[in-house]
């Protein structure tokens, strides 16, 4: 027993180790002939995370009873001595379970015997392929730094084809003669940094020697604005200063650098030959990762000789990250994401390789154009690509061999480059980076959804014990989109993000046995492998496969009961909708009972095939191991679904994400308490859970409707002080004293950004305002909707700066408020932008709105008392009234009334179904154009 004891606690440092060595055998040359000891690793590393979870859940499961059995508990003494009596009958004499993990003993024994076995054989194998040992292997050593070739020269080649305008916009750049300093770092700096990132084999390098050659041009030219000296460096991975900087003095010289015996002394000649010299400095591929200090000091120390330029010297830095570009100091309007080319532009490009001017016959050329045209839709937009297949196709201008290569795999051709950023990638990494691969090629990833998944799928990994995983897969995300290998979406840029063609061929390429996506009825997109294997599946040939994560487009409850729960080593599981039929418990129930190693469940559920229910069995709670659990309808569906949920879904201690999206009716038959490692709560109806103040970890709860009664009680909010997003507070009237208020502690809930105080229906005007003064909301509160309210008075948080309330707040709302006169807005919104006011029964606006000198927006509508405005701010951008006094809405028409007088200067105001632009009145608007939203 003490034995196996040691043996758990050694487990995590295995898990690590398994890591290690799985990288060594992934990298290594021999890698296809280990695809059999690579899977056995992988197999070992996934039991191993698995039994530790195990381990956690019992921690868990004790530390609640634990406190349950507490005498300040709220458990009855009745209850209390029923879970004693539970607990004891539940322990046997001779327990055949391990203690901490709650395993079989002999399943466990036979557990770590495999993954030590495993361990030790495949370092016994590496050892005699005399392999570099596993505690000095660096991973770079498999993974060619030049695997495209060192970029030496500033000349570009012979023809550049569709960056005319890219370079250009360098140009433009290069030459702007304000702020050359960078502001807000150093004044004092005589050079600013300009920056070209993307994936690798993208076109930065060229589009460099692109603006540096016609730099060189203008020099020798002498025309106006010209660079004194133009210098070209290439940055290796593992660079030295001393190298960079005697390439640089080469570069400025146009001589061999001299020997110094002293780097101070090579720095101080550096610096003589930039003295007043405006320079062009191209630093090409930089690398570096975010983190990585000893990297960030050495391209410090670049920078070091460099401010003895002229003022108005440039850097232009080429990365395959974003981090390195930032690290050197570029500003964000000065990083450029290198654009994508036109797919006609491409294809010319390519063609420019693949087929040159030489003499071939009319009819070859044309059949070759042609098959060209498909070769080129298959290398996903890379000049990289378009230049090595091309390369290739250009020595052998006959019709078979081109056939050949268009029916043929050209991915690993055209993978060098990508495959090196790939490599570079910590290994967590590289994991989230692998997991996009489920989901189909059209699909636009969120952030937020994105990191919740990884988090629950237990990619995060850190050195400092608890820190917060969500905090982590941010991270990761964040070097992914560094590196290029997500990308923001061009539709809204602050929304989703997209996974580049050929990187997502990359990943599936990579993703090997782990990942499946079933699209359309099982149909897969065809990667080799993974074909294979779901045709396995579909066969019924294979029935415990290790498949980790799968995404099924559409429900369908023969596959999921023949073929998808064959998979008992899955961990993720995606349903992503429902077309021809309704989903059934009997199927949740095969689900739940034979796929045990789930940690995150997305199932699509509908209300359009006449099912008003669905009851989640009873059985959900088995899966110990899950962390994120969905059901969801569509946002468009009309009908409201009920779901009704076990009490047994307490019992699922690892829970971290609760998301039921849609139009969704939500009855539960437990309080959550039992849930303390829950942080997300996502549903967009009222949702009746109680006692939720032992949820310390909640983050995102959306609503939380106050109600008379025990367990709903504002106060339990109180310790719930990482909740951060949106909060609708609703049922305010059920408050009763400005005491029972501050109990909320909503001034300590410095993650909120979006509150919302909801009075639903009558209380004293007394009570309602000292409830109001009680709910003052946190320092960096973003929006504030007051909804409802009828006190005497708006509370003295908002008087001014030095009453606490927030501070930065930007946009406001009031709603049904019945007061005659709204609150004074002082210091409270200095850097408001947006002001609502809608169904308010004041009489006048605030007299001190002039003031607001950042409000761009300011709504009126249905306000029938209100017939004169103050002076408005002379920031105001759009002005709206709509459903207001006829008064109030008639005079802002008329030239030269005091009212027209206020508003004439706005450059958008909308007076009902009218437009006033500057002054002027056009004609009224279209009729559903008359609606102004809220």
């Amino acid at each position: 027993m003490g034995h196996e004891s040691c043996r758990l606690k050694e487990l995590e440092t295995k898990i690590l180790l398994l890591e290690q060595v799985m990288e060594m055998v992934d990298e290594s040359r021999h890698r296809g002939r280990l695809q059999q000891l690579f899977e056995d690793l992988k197999s070992a590393f996934y039991e191993a995370e698995e039994i530790l979870d195990d381990v956690e859940y019992h921690r868990l499961k004790k530390q609640i009873k634990d406190n349950k059995m507490k005498p300040d508990s709220d458990v009855s003494l009745r209850k209390r001595d029923w879970v004693k009596k539970k607990l004891q009958s539940a322990v046997p004499s001779f327990p055949l379970k391990d203690q901490k993990s709650g395993m079989a003993k002999t399943k466990l024994k036979q557990s770590l015997d495999k993954i030590e076995k495993v361990i030790n054989d495949t370092c016994g194998i590496l050892e005699k392929m005399n392999l570099p040992s596993i505690i000095n292997a660096n991973r770079s050593h498999a993974v060619a730094a030049s695997s495209r070739g060192a970029v030496t020269t500033a000349t570009p080649p012979l023809v550049v084809i569709g960056r005319g305008e890219d370079c250009d916009k360098i140009a433009a750049m290069l030459h702007e003669t304000e702020q050359d300093g960078l502001p807000g770092t150093n004044s004092t700096l005589r050079y600013s940094v300009i920056g070209i990132h993307g994936i690798g084999g993208s076109g930065k390098s060229t589009l460099a020697q692109l603006v540096c050659d016609r730099e060189k041009k203008d020099k020798q030219e002498k025309k106006d604005g010209h660079f004194d000296l133009v210098m070209w460096v290439h940055v290796t991975q593992s660079f030295s200063v001393d190298t960079i900087f005697k390439m640089m003095f080469n570069a400025a010289t146009g001589t061999p650098c001299p020997h110094f015996d002293n780097p101070d002394i090579l720095e101080v000649n550096l610096k003589n030959e930039l003295q007043g010299k405006r320079f062009l400095l191209v630093l090409d591929d930089v690398w570096y990762s975010n983190g990585d200090d000893v990297q960030y000091e050495k391209l410090q120390k670049i920078l070091t000789p460099l401010n003895a330029g002229e003022a108005g010297s440039k850097i232009l830095l080429t990365s395959r990250t974003e981090d390195a570009l930032i690290a050197l100091g570029a500003e964000e309007q000065r990083r450029i994401l290198i654009p994508a080319l036109d797919e006609d532009v491409f294809l010319k490009l390519f063609m420019h390789y693949a087929l040159p001017s030489v003499p071939i016959d009319d009819g070859v050329r044309r059949t070759l154009e042609d098959i060209g045209k498909e070769i080129a839709k298959k290398l996903k937009g890379s000049p990289l690509a378009a230049r090595t297949v091309g390369g290739q196709l250009r020595t052998r201008t006959n019709v078979d061999f081109w056939l050949g290569v268009r029916d043929g795999d050209i991915l690993n051709e055209t993978m060098g480059a990508l495959w090196w950023s790939y490599r570079h990638l910590d290994e967590q990494v590289r994991r989230c980076f692998v997991y996009c691969s489920i989901f189909p090629r059209s699909r636009c990833l969120k952030r937020d959804e994105l990191v919740k998944l990884w988090a629950a799928a237990g990619f995060a990994r850190s050195a400092n014990q608890g820190e917060d995983t969500e905090n982590i897969c941010q991270e990761y995300f964040d070097q992914l989109v560094s590196a290029s290998f997500l990308q923001i979406g061009v539709r809204d840029q602050n929304d989703y993000y997209i996974v580049h063609d050929l990187l997502r061929d990359l990943a599936e390429k990579v993703a090997g046995r782990d990942h499946l996506r079933i699209e359309n009825h099982a149909k897969l997109i065809k990667h080799d492998f993974c074909y294979k294997k779901l045709e396995w599946i579909i066969e019924g040939s294979a029935v415990d496969v290790d498949v980790q994560h799968v995404f099924v487009q559409t429900y369908d409850a023969a596959l999921i009961t023949e073929k998808i729960c064959k998979l008992k080593s899955l961990r993720t599981l995606i349903i992503d909708s429902v077309w021809a039929a309704p989903v059934e418990k009997k199927v949740l129930e095969h689900m739940f009972v034979r796929l045990k190693k789930l940690r995150v469940l997305s199932i699509a559920i509908s209300a359009d095939y006449g099912q008003k229910m669905l009851s989640v069995p009873a059985s959900v709670g088995q899966l110990r191991h899950l962390r994120y659990l969905a059901f969801r309808t569509k946002e468009s569906q009309l009908l409201s679904m009920r779901l009704v949920l076990p009490g047994t879904l307490s019992k699922l201690y690892h829970m971290q994400v609760l998301h039921f999206g849609g139009n969704l009716l939500l009855t539960s038959s437990e309080d959550w308490c039992d849930l303390i490692n829950l942080r997300h709560v996502i549903y967009s109806k009222d949702l009746k859970i109680g006692s939720i103040d032992r949820l310390t970890s909640l983050q995102t709860l959306g609503r939380f409707m106050v109600r008379k009664e025990q367990g709903y009680q504002l106060k339990q909010l109180g310790n719930l002080n990482k909740l951060g997003g949106e909060l609708c507070i609703c049922g305010i009237e059920n408050i009763e004293s400005k005491a029972e208020a501050l109990e909320a502690n909503l001034a300590d809930k410095g993650g909120l950004r979006k509150l919302v105080l909801q009075w639903d229906g009558v209380a004293s005007a007394e009570v309602e305002t000292e409830v109001l003064e009680g709910l003052c909301p946190p320092k960096y509160l973003d929006e504030l909707t007051i909804e409802g309210y009828i006190g005497l008075r708006y509370p003295s948080w908002m008087d001014g700066e030095d009453n606490g309330g927030p501070k930065y707040l930007k946009n406001l709302k009031f709603s049904g408020c019945s007061q005659e006169l709204g609150p004074e807005l002082r210091g409270f919104v200095s850097h408001l932008r947006v002001l609502s006011i809608q169904f308010c029964s004041w009489v006048s606006l605030p007299d001190c709105m002039e003031h607001l000198r950042s409000l761009h927006e300011l709504s009126i509508r249905c306000c029938s008392n209100i017939r004169s405005l103050p002076t408005m701010p002379q920031s105001l951008q759009d002005f709206r009234v709509h459903a207001c006094n006829d008064v109030l809405m008639g005079s802002c028409k008329i030239i030269g009334d005091p009212n027209w007088e206020k508003v004439q200067h706005i450059p958008r105001a909308r007076i009902g179904g009218y437009v006033l632009t500057m002054g002027v009145v056009r004609e009224p608007e279209e009729a559903q154009a008359e609606v102004v939203s809220d």
